[in-house]
């Protein structure tokens, strides 16, 4: 991987790329603690609800191959400011699709135009991290900027759940695509090109990364993004609602109360928040360790813990102490994993493994609306949650299997580990 030497202005880099990530990441958390009691209120199925939280990450199945090799063929700058623009223009969309007639195909279309700047986003961001970043230093690095990209989907929620119910649904949504505009700012004036020097030839959306070490990592990103955003996420607000768990609070003498919505985008704020902060820690303790493996091991078993949680009798300190695990099991385990690929990756091939990492996790994503909200009607919140408990225990046995068979040790040095 290139050396930080090479970048003198690598930490304003990797600062800029966490500011440009953070701001445009509130239009990937607006619509969750909306939209779910929204389709009711505008006639729109659970299912098709399903349908508009999972199409961006459909959509990135698509995407994230090409933004990946596109990366690698005519570098990093281009198509960070581009992805960024393409997803401040996405949420504005959803102040259109709250005003049509037809809101369910306007979302719909928003949600699409999102999954292609998010692909370009994330292949950039955390290429542009290994670029400039050393091996005894990249969780630490990784960690940080995808503690960006987190921190911005919690404050998309908050700002989803309290200014819709404070204000409107629309001032939520035009609040957000301003912070979005800001970042492309952010980003075309700040980040410098660091991947390549000459544009390459030809791209092909097939040519992906599809060694063992990105495969496994890919696998345990599934499993992740599966039970997190698919199950977690899409599902809080209903679970909230059936349990009849709320927030009241009373401040100077005046009670507040919160509804689903407000109270469960700030339970999702909770959740991503131990989320950022663990991918810090995370990050920097596979770091001081030297090895990534038993780090991650050690936040999944906290993911699955989280889910636990869940099954016991419902409550509101239960299901804050069950999501704060939950992102903390979900952060700490991002920083390590994505410095691990980058560990196992040819410079060269980079963009590519991020992408290919992507498509894994975007799968995850966009799978567990459409069975988490039908399973959770037929079994029960309970039943789903215990499941879900299940799937970081399999991306551990999975990850510990992938690098054995690869490095012929189960938790290899960073320096046994690099490319």
């Amino acid at each position: 991987m290139a050396d930080s030497s090479e970048h003198p202005r690598s930490r304003s880099v990797v600062y800029a790329v966490v500011a440009s990530t953070f701001f445009v990441g509130f239009g990937g958390g607006v619509v969750f603690p909306i939209l779910p009691n929204l389709g009711e209120v505008l006639g729109i199925s659970a299912f098709v609800v399903g349908v508009i939280l999972s199409a961006n990450r459909w959509t990135r199945l698509v995407a994230n191959g090409p933004a990946g090799v596109l990366v690698d063929r005519i570098g990093t700058r281009k198509p960070f400011v581009i992805g960024l623009a393409i997803e401040g223009l996405a949420t504005f969309g959803y102040v259109i699709a709250i005003r049509s007639a037809v809101p369910e195909g306007w979302f719909v279309l928003a949600r699409v135009t999102w999954g292609i700047g998010s692909a370009l986003v994330f292949a950039t961001a955390y290429t542009i991290t290994a670029d400039v970043s050393e091996a005894s230093s990249r969780g630490t690095s990784m960690g940080i900027v995808r503690a960006g990209i987190t921190f911005g989907f919690p404050a998309g929620m908050v700002l989803g759940g309290l200014v819709s119910e404070a204000y409107s649904n629309a001032t939520a949504f035009v609040l957000a695509a301003s912070f979005a505009a800001l970042a492309s700012v952010i980003a075309f004036f700040i980040v410098p090109e660091t991947h390549v020097e000459t544009a390459g030839s030809s791209i092909s959306p097939w040519d992906l990364e599809t060694t063992l070490p990105a495969l496994t990592v890919g696998l345990v990103n599934f499993g992740l993004y599966f039970a997190y955003i698919g199950v977690l996420f899409s599902t809080l607000v209903l679970y909230l609602e059936v349990e009849s768990v709320t927030l009241s609070l009373e401040i100077a003498g005046y009670g507040i109360d919160y509804g689903e919505q407000g109270t469960s985008g700030l339970l999702m704020a909770v959740s991503a928040l131990s989320g950022a902060v663990f991918t810090i820690a995370g990050g920097k303790l596979s770091d001081a360790v030297g090895a990534r493996v038993p780090v991650l091991i050690g936040f999944l078993a906290i993911s699955c813990a989280g889910f636990a949680v869940l099954t016991v009798a419902p409550s509101f300190g239960a299901v804050v102490l069950a999501c704060a695990l939950i992102g903390a099991g979900q952060g700490g385990v991002g920083g390590p994993l994505t410095a691990l690929l980058a560990d196992l990756t040819p410079e060269d091939r980079m963009g590519r493994a991020m992408g290919t990492n992507n498509i894994f996790g975007d799968v995850g994503g966009g799978l567990g609306p459409l069975v988490s909200l039908p399973v959770a009607n037929a079994v029960g919140y309970d039943v789903l949650y215990a499941l879900s408990a299940l799937i970081p225990l399999l991306a551990g046995a999975v990850l510990v299997a992938g690098i054995y068979s690869y490095t012929g040790h189960l938790s290899p040095t960073v320096d046994e580990s690099i490319v």
